[in-house]
């Protein structure tokens, strides 16, 4: 068992509403989490939204409103979104929010006193769409922003500048010698290219140009800008105050995992290490890079209109839980590397791994379990198994340290192979040993033993699965009579006891075929 796990996502821009992208982060997060809920009974899941910058200030102005109510509407927007795919946080956090505020301002007061922030007349490339100031490098070779492919705004002011270049070889050295810290670890040698030529960054913009932030406590005529202001998040949430933190902030950080995308790996790699550094913080224990999700192998545009809204594919198959939606997506990358989504791969998948193979295996084994013994487990099918049987068994008792050791590395679709690896050896094994013609032959201490091993076996798995798919796991459990709360540490082979287990009315589909007639209606 772990003392703790600390979790965030990145908080996302409200200037829109939330997409596939977003969901995908947000999943792959919260499935960490539940994984990591069953390893630790101290777990702190953060996510959230950010709500200050030019960009909030212009799209308010154009709708007629003020930035406020278009953060307060927008951030609904995911938070509901959120509610619909079961992202299960501890907060929610807005960077409007009243303590996140107080305490930004006492950060940068901090800062500011400690000599690592100055002003300073700056003028260069400016790019609202990333909120950056971006170097002669990192524009492409017709002059534009490689993100957002407009050139960027020439722009002249006098700011407060972070002295970045300060903590530039205390980050590579923690970096070298920390070969975890990022995951994947390839990503490592592209932060280190970038920290040869990073500058000293701007952390105020003029009130004048950016009306809507945080004001700077001495100089109400500057507005706090982005990083110190939304990669605070991390820290305020749990408490943290330079004037005295929180008994929770000292439980929780140093953050165990931040999991962001890949495009804003340099932020949360160079800049956050250096403010912590700054604030004599301890640094993340690892920052996760997660890769981007294309819609039928073209990056998602507004211009193409293939920007698909996380509930949409809900809503389209008509499902009444987000669990196909979770798996698919957790395993439609390996870690840190691009996925896709389209509605082929994504039918043909979930209706193998879940319907097919999981749900079918549960359901026959069920259901023969009270066609041939009216669904009771009788004594003698828990004892004297075949080798057969116990080396299955052994393997699914073992496939739990292996798949802690993919979550060590957030390697979600790598587990759940593992898993569905599990459910496979399962359906093989039912299939050799036939106790459907072991029932015929009258064998049936025989049939029983293969239906209880079977079942064993699925309690395994509901615990395995759980993360990726809740509510199956729970109807699983269920019908099975299993503790899903059971921790990874406590997980046997034998958790199914003699005596009744099911009546034929209690047995149910776990999760019925994608466009089947009866998928998720109110007849199944």
């Amino acid at each position: 068992m772990l003392d703790k796990f600390y979790i965030t996502t990145a908080i996302d821009y409200v200037n829109g509403a939330p997409h596939i992208g977003h969901a995908y982060e947000k999943i792959i997060s919260d499935i960490i989490a539940r994984h990591y809920s069953l390893r630790t009974d101290n777990l702190f899941f953060l996510t959230g939204t950010d709500e200050h910058g030019i960009k909030i200030q212009k799209t308010a102005l154009s709708k007629g409103i003020m930035p406020k109510q278009l953060c307060d509407e927008n951030s609904q927007e995911f938070k509901d979104a959120w509610a619909k795919l079961d992202i299960g946080y501890n907060r929610f956090i807005r960077t409007t929010d009243e303590d996140h505020e107080r305490v930004v301002q006492k950060i940068f007061q901090r800062l500011k006193d400690n000599g690592d922030i100055y002003k300073h007349e700056y003028e260069g490339w400016y790019c609202p769409g990333c909120e950056s100031f971006l170097s002669p490098k990192d524009l492409t070779q017709d002059g534009l922003c490689p993100n957002h492919l407009r050139k960027p705004d020439i722009v002249k002011e006098e700011n407060y500048f972070f002295k970045l270049t300060k903590y530039k070889d205390a980050i590579k050295d923690y970096i070298k010698s920390h070969p975890d810290f990022i995951v994947p670890a390839f990503r490592a040698n592209e932060v280190l290219n970038q920290l040869e030529d990073i500058q000293d960054i701007s952390v105020s913009r003029s009130k004048e140009n950016v009306g809507w932030g945080i004001d700077i406590l001495d100089d109400p005529e500057q507005s706090i800008y982005v990083w110190i202001d939304a990669l605070s998040n991390y820290i305020t949430a749990i408490g943290y105050d330079p004037d005295g933190s929180s008994d929770q902030f000292k439980k929780l950080w140093p953050v165990d995992v931040h999991v962001i995308g890949k495009d804003i790996l340099k932020f949360h790699s160079i800049y956050w290490p250096a403010i912590l550094m700054a604030l004599d913080l301890p640094l993340p224990k690892h920052i996760f890079a997660h890769g981007w999700i294309t819609i039928d192998e073209t990056k998602m545009s507004k211009s193409l209109g293939n920007v698909v809204s996380p509930t949409s594919v809900l809503e389209h198959f008509e499902l009444k839980y987000p669990d196909a939606f979770r798996y698919y997506m957790a395993t439609s990358a390996p870690c840190g590397r691009d996925g896709n989504y389209s509605d082929t791969d994504f039918k043909e998948k979930v209706n193998a791994h879940l319907a097919n193979s999981m749900g079918n295996l549960l359901n026959r084994s069920l259901s023969m379990l009270v066609k041939y013994f009216d669904g009771e487990i009788k004594e003698e099918f828990l004892t004297n198994r075949s080798k057969e049987a116990e080396s299955l068994l052994r393997t699914a008792s073992g496939s739990v340290k292996i798949i802690e050791n993919h979550f060590n590395h957030f390697e979600l679709q790598e587990a759940a192979q593992v898993i569905i690896g599990l459910v496979d050896s399962a359906n093989k094994f039912i299939t050799d040993n036939a106790p459907w013609t072991l029932a015929k032959e009258n064998k049936m201490t025989e049939c029983g033993q293969v239906l209880a091993t079977v079942l064993e076996m699925m309690c395994i798995v509901s615990s395995l699965i759980y993360p990726y798919c809740p509510n199956i796991a729970r109807d699983m459990a269920k019908q099975l009579s299993y503790d899903l709360t059971t921790k990874y540490d406590d997980i046997t082979t034998s958790n199914i006891k003699a005596g009744k287990l099911i009546s034929k009315e209690e047995i149910f589909p776990v999760f019925l075929r994608v466009d089947s007639e009866l998928a998720d209606k109110s007849k199944k």
